[in-house]
C-alpha cells in the first residue's frame, strides 16, 4: 500500500493523503518518499491551483514513527548522530518545500495532529479541523524540546506568542474548538464533512486568477518576514503593477459590467 496517495477530486485541486492508517499516519521513510513524489507532481503541473493535505483512517498524523518498524528516513550514515541529523534535515527540508509551494495548501485535519503531524498542518496555508481533531506539540513530552520542525517559527505567527508558549512548554493537546478560538484553525466542521468542506474551500481559492493566487501565496510568506511595513508595501507595489500586465484586471472590469464570471488569463 502506498504510504501517500495522490488524486484530483476536482479540476485544479490536488488531494494528497498520508496513508499509513494502522500507525495513525506516523512519519517514516516510505511516507517521506511518497510525499516527495506528491510534491513533485503538484510542482510540475501548472493545472493544479490548490492542494489539500489530509490523513487516511482515524487521524491526520501522530508524528514521527517511534515503533521501530517503519522504513528509515535516510540511508545509514557513518555514525548515529549523523544519521539522526540527516533524518532531521530531510523532514524539515520537506516541510519547507510544502510551505513554499507556489499554490495554496489546505490541511484537512481529523483525529490526531501532534508532533510532526502538527508541523505538517502548520506548514499549510489554511487549516480546517474536524470536530474530533486534536493538536499538540508532542516533542517535549517525548523527551526533546518543542523547538522542532519549524514549530517555533510558525506557531507564534499563527496563534501569537502567548498561545505558542502555552502549547510548546506544556505539550498539552487542544481540541478543535480551542484550536479555533486561538486561531490555529480557520474553521471546525462535522467530521463526516471534513473532506467535502476542504475541497469546497479549495475550489473557492482556485476560482481566483492564477497570477493573483500565486503571488498572494508567496508574497504573504515574504511579507511575514519583512523587516518593516515599508518593505512589505514595496513588495506589494511591484506585485500589483506586474498584475496590470496580465490582462486580468481588464477582464475583471468587463466581466463586472457584463454581469458574468471572469475568464482569467493563464500564467
Amino acid at each position: 500500500m502506498d504510504a501517500v496517495t495522490f488524486s484530483s477530486p476536482q479540476p485544479g485541486i490536488a488531494l494528497i493523503t498520508l496513508n499509513r492508517p494502522a500507525s495513525l499516519n506516523a512519519i517514516d521513510g516510505a511516507l517521506l518518499d511518497g510525499l516527495d513524489a506528491a510534491l513533485d507532481a503538484v510542482s510540475s503541473d501548472s493545472t493544479y491551483r490548490v492542494a489539500v493535505l489530509t490523513g487516511a483512517g482515524r487521524g491526520f498524523s501522530a508524528g514521527a514513527d517511534r515503533s521501530g518498524r517503519g522504513a528509515p528516513w535516510t540511508p545509514k550514515a557513518s555514525s548515529q548522530w549523523k544519521q539522526m541529523y540527516d533524518a532531521q534535515v530531510r523532514l524539515t527540508d520537506q516541510m519547507t518545500r510544502l510551505y513554499e509551494l507556489p499554490i495554496p495548501t489546505i490541511a484537512a485535519v481529523h483525529g490526531a495532529a501532534v508532533g510532526g503531524g502538527l508541523a505538517f498542518a502548520l506548514h499549510c496555508d489554511l487549516r480546517i479541523a474536524a470536530a474530533d481533531a486534536r493538536f499538540g506539540c508532542a516533542f517535549i513530552t517525548a523527551g526533546f524540546s518543542s523547538m522542532d520542525m519549524g514549530t517555533s517559527y510558525l506557531l507564534p505567527k499563527i496563534v501569537g506568542a502567548g498561545h505558542a508558549r502555552d502549547l510548546m512548554l506544556s505539550g498539552r493537546h487542544v481540541l478543535a474548538d480551542e484550536a479555533y478560538r486561538m486561531g490555529l484553525v480557520t474553521s471546525v466542521v462535522p467530521s463526516d464533512e471534513l473532506l467535502d468542506r476542504a475541497i469546497e474551500r479549495a475550489q473557492l481559492l482556485a476560482a481566483n486568477n492564477a497570477y493573483g493566487l500565486w503571488q498572494t501565496k508567496i508574497g504573504l510568506n515574504a511579507a511575514l518576514d519583512a523587516p518593516s511595513l515599508r518593505h512589505a508595501k514595496e513588495l506589494e507595489n511591484r506585485t500589483q503593477i506586474i498584475a496590470g500586465f496580465t490582462g486580468n484586471p481588464e477582464e475583471a472590469g468587463v466581466a463586472f459590467l457584463e454581469r458574468r464570471q471572469p475568464v482569467w488569463k493563464p500564467l
